[in-house]
């Protein structure tokens, strides 16, 4: 990772529609649901507006598999990852695909929403390391960073 670099990206939201599990010609299990987080604001007349915005999610290897076996449309789900953006040509043009690469889900709510009894949270498996490496894996861990916290107005965003 370059210092100063960050790519993390957490939301909680309903699926739209079941999730889609495939499986790679290699046999990885891959799986894309489609994610909705609301918010809501006051426009200028002081009525309040809703806005929905939909997240493609992508969830590989056992991740994926899980997804696929308990997620259901409606489902409210948690999911932590990094936003990768991917490009592909259709009928000669280039067109873009931004997604979130899951490596962390928790399934939220309780008996009866369809997505099981409680918070249920799983982990992406880490990448395994070959064992002349597994020596060197404390000295290519990056150091942590100590980040002050800081109070801040609203007002003082430029956006």
């Amino acid at each position: 990772m370059a210092r100063g670099s960050l790519n993390k990206v957490m939301i909680i939201g309903r699926l739209g529609q079941d999730p889609e599990l495939k499986y790679t010609p290699q046999g990885s299990a891959v799986c894309t649901v489609s994610i909705a987080t609301d918010e809501g604001y006051k426009d200028q007349s002081g009525n309040m507006v809703e806005r929905t915005e939909w997240h493609r999610v992508v969830m590989w290897r056992k991740l994926a598999e899980i997804a696929g076996q308990y997620l259901r449309k409606g489902s409210l789900v948690y999911v932590e990852g990094k936003l990768s953006t991917r490009s592909y040509d259709k009928e000669g043009q280039k067109h873009y695909s931004t997604e979130i690469v899951a490596d962390q889900m928790t399934m939220l709510g309780g008996k009866g929403d369809g997505s099981g009894s409680g918070n249920q949270s799983y982990d992406a498996p880490a990448q395994s390391k070959p064992a002349a490496n597994q020596g060197k894996q404390q000295e290519d861990t990056p150091p942590a960073f100590d980040i002050p916290d800081t109070d801040f107005n609203d007002d003082d965003l430029p956006f």
